[in-house]
Formats: structure tokens, C-alpha cells, sequence
């Protein structure tokens, strides 16, 4: 499995469910051109000609996730809600091992629910929740890191839905951002992780029902992940086991081949 992670544009496919799009006249309206294709120009908004931007859906054949498509996608975003369990566990599998060799994976709101982060985070992911037009302020943590980036301190999100703790996740390698809202609740809302060679961000925002992907923050802030989340890997690989032999540690390191 090989690609070019770290030379030319930065590839990415935004991975959407859409279905309440098309079902949800509500949801139609604030993104009649689904919510993927939202995220998506958000990208090439603000990363411009340094990313080279796909779209796939639930609906495509192989959610458009094919082998191909995964090999010439430096990182993947992924917003579902609705249909989790309508994902095949065949894609779940080609997702994680492209994600274990290298693929940057940008995780948005109820992805938190997704096979594929559940798979990746190995916890039930459950959190807390109420859909009253909270108000959210994301507060960044860490100002250094590069996701935090040209982000408001506090980030307003006048309405959406709020996720409380627990949160039910292992603990982060870092955690760029922190929710407040207005029912006083707080949220672990920018995470990052790292899987095998894999980079993850995990971000809150954006149920269906608001506008939250059109706002210029959030679409900074998932600009940023994405930017972050590609490796400087030459080659995609899967992590292996090196056998050494007995006093020969030094000289082991090029061996791969099966364990005797």
C-alpha cells in the first residue's frame, strides 16, 4: 500500500451520511446541498489551493470508500448521526487500516457515535446530550497547537446541541478545545488522538438541525484539524512486528517476515 502523504496538495474526501438532508425539510434548507458538500467548501475556504477536496456519501456504492478512493485520500472527515449501523463493516475495516497506516481521520459531532471511532477509541463513546438551542463558547486550551490556529478565544456558537460528560472516550493525547454551555454542562469538545500511524481530531460541533457548519470558525477550526491530521509519511504502511535475532539486535531492523 503505498501513496504520497507528504508531497503535492493535500488530499481529503468529507465523508457524509446525508439523510437528513434529504428526509428533513429543516435540514434541507440550512444545507440544501447537504451538509457534506458545506464541510467540504469550508476546507477549500480557508486552506485554499493547498488541498484538493472529494465528497462521498452513505449512499454511493462502498459509501464511496472504495480502496482507490482511500489510497488517495491524505485525510478523511466523517459526520454521521442517523444510519451508523447501515455502514458496512467491510468499509469500517478499510477505513481502520488505512487509518493504522497513515490517513488522517477528522471526526465531527455525532461521528462520535460512528463504527469507525468506536472501533478506533475501543470505548462505548456514549456521552450526554440535550437539543434546547443551547449556546455553546469553545474555549481553546491549548493556544500552541496548530488546530488552535487563527481560532476566537472563546469560539461563539450562538445555537446547537449540547454534549456533556462524561464523555466516554480514552484520554486524549491533547486537548486543543473545551465546551461551555448555557445549562452549564462542559464538553471535551477538541480532541486528538494517534492510532498506529494514523493521526485523529475529534471535534463537537454541528448537529443537522443548525447552521453550525456554516459558521467561520468552525470551518477554521475543521480547516486546521485537516491540516494537522496528514502525516509526513512517505509511504502508507501497516504497523508491523520486527523479529530480531538473539545478539543480532542491532542488525534486525529491516526484517519483517514471519514470526518462527
Amino acid at each position: 500500500m503505498t501513496n504520497t502523504t507528504a508531497a503535492g496538495p493535500l488530499r481529503v474526501t468529507v465523508w457524509g451520511e446525508n439523510r437528513h438532508e434529504q428526509i428533513e425539510e429543516h435540514v434541507a434548507k440550512i444545507y440544501p446541498m447537504g451538509m457534506h458538500t458545506t464541510i467540504a467548501q469550508g476546507i477549500e475556504e480557508n486552506l485554499a489551493d493547498g488541498c484538493v477536496v472529494r465528497t462521498a456519501t452513505l449512499d454511493d456504492p462502498e459509501h464511496g470508500l472504495t480502496e482507490e478512493v482511500l489510497a488517495d485520500t491524505d485525510v478523511l472527515t466523517w459526520w454521521g448521526h442517523a444510519a451508523h449501523d447501515e455502514v458496512s463493516d467491510e468499509v469500517v475495516e478499510r477505513v481502520h487500516r488505512h487509518v493504522l497506516s497513515g490517513m488522517g481521520l477528522v471526526v465531527l459531532h455525532s461521528g462520535h457515535w460512528s463504527k469507525i471511532f468506536i472501533k478506533l477509541m475501543g470505548t462505548s463513546c456514549t456521552l450526554r446530550w440535550r437539543d434546547e438551542h443551547d449556546r455553546e463558547l469553545i474555549w481553546t486550551v491549548d493556544p500552541t497547537h496548530p488546530i488552535a490556529k487563527g481560532v476566537p478565544h472563546p469560539l461563539i456558537i450562538e445555537e446547537d446541541e449540547m454534549y456533556g460528560e462524561f464523555f466516554d472516550i480514552p484520554a486524549p493525547d491533547e486537548i486543543v478545545f473545551i465546551s461551555s454551555f448555557s445549562g452549564g454542562e462542559v464538553f471535551r469538545s477538541g480532541c486528538t488522538f494517534r492510532r498506529g500511524h494514523g493521526k485523529i481530531f475529534y471535534f463537537r460541533p454541528g448537529d443537522q438541525a443548525y447552521p453550525t457548519y456554516h459558521h467561520k470558525d468552525v470551518r477554521r477550526v475543521i480547516a486546521n484539524g485537516v491540516a494537522w491530521a496528514r502525516t509526513d509519511r512517505p509511504e502508507r504502511s501497516h504497523p508491523v512486528l520486527l523479529r530480531y535475532a538473539t545478539e543480532e539486535f542491532f542488525q534486525g531492523q529491516g526484517y519483517t517476515g514471519p514470526l518462527q
